[in-house]
């Protein structure tokens, strides 16, 4: 039996070797044919680096005040997105602001992300009493309504950009894990898991080297998406107020500032706000592109 577990192991690993040389590609060449996919990339890459370029772009000051040209137009000489209420060059500040919005998008998503695999491979691929106490604090988490429970876990730490990203993060770590959970269960019933616990192989050789790259797929693809829904969520937290303060250009704040004056310059808050619905929409985007190129069985269709 052993000896039978080995050769369909070695089966396995080496079609799977195989399969990954070619499927890397087959997958660059779905990804390649979704031109919204690769439109969304393309521009969400362009933010991130006009975002971390700003200090080395020829910009105005983003907190530079200019009370004589308050609220100048879309298209006013030197200031091509116009003014502010305080006479700051909404250009600046939007780049400027893409420094505090996009990152806390991500990096809430990327800390989640990292306990959620921890979590929910453990709990799907061990099982038993560990499975049952990660998955109900995971269905309790999961019951209480995000908005609600990121203002509250904002709100009791306080104002600025650690309280955001902690609430975020804290939020959506039970739907990143119940996703983990479901793969990794569907995965510990493949014949090569199967085949590998026959013969004895370590708890971490097969969670790293054979369930973890199987796992990290849909996890990608589902976490892509919320970055989306985090680019809306997170500015949603600022306009309330509980994010950074004035005047740090951010999204969410420039739209809580623009509303003031919404009758008569109503370009100061549509700026960021369209900014916000572009980034959210892109990285929707790349999730479909990702999820379409990452499954095979629709690059048949």
């Amino acid at each position: 039996d052993q000896r039978e577990g080995t050769n369909a192991l070695a089966e396995s690993i080496a079609m799977r070797e195989s399969r990954s040389r070619t499927g890397i590609r087959a997958s660059l060449r779905a990804y390649a044919q979704d031109r919204f996919a690769v439109v969304a990339a393309v521009i969400l890459i362009v933010m991130s680096l006009l975002a971390l370029l700003a200090p080395v772009l020829p910009l105005d000051d983003p907190v530079q005040d200019d009370m004589v040209n308050r609220l100048s137009g879309i298209g006013t000489p030197g200031h091509i997105l116009g003014q502010d209420f305080n006479g700051r060059d909404m250009l600046s500040r939007l780049i400027w602001g893409g420094r505090q919005s996009l990152p806390n998008a991500v990096l809430p998503v990327i800390v989640a992300g990292t306990i959620a695999l921890c979590l929910g491979m453990m709990a799907g691929f061990l099982g038993g009493l560990l499975d049952m106490l990660i998955m109900r604090l995971m269905d309790v988490l999961f019951a209480l309504p995000d908005i609600i429970l990121a203002i509250a876990i904002a709100a009791a730490l306080g104002q600025g950009r650690r309280s955001v990203i902690l609430a975020t993060t804290l939020v959506i770590i039970a739907p990143l894990t119940r996703m983990t959970y479901a793969s990794t269960r569907q995965q510990a019933a493949a014949e090569y898991i199967v085949a590998a616990r026959a013969i004895g192989a370590p708890f971490s050789r097969i969670i790293g080297k054979h369930m973890l790259p199987n796992v990290f797929a849909p996890v990608l693809i589902y976490a892509t998406t919320i970055i989306g829904l985090l680019v809306v969520f997170t500015a949603s937290l600022s306009f309330l107020g509980l994010g950074v303060s004035p005047p740090t250009p951010e999204w969410g704040l420039m739209v809580d500032e623009g509303r003031r004056v919404l009758q008569v310059a109503p370009h100061v808050a549509m700026l960021p706000g369209v900014l916000i619905l572009v980034a959210s929409l892109c990285f929707n985007l790349v999730g479909d592109g990702l999820r379409y190129a990452l499954d095979p069985r629709q690059h048949r269709h």
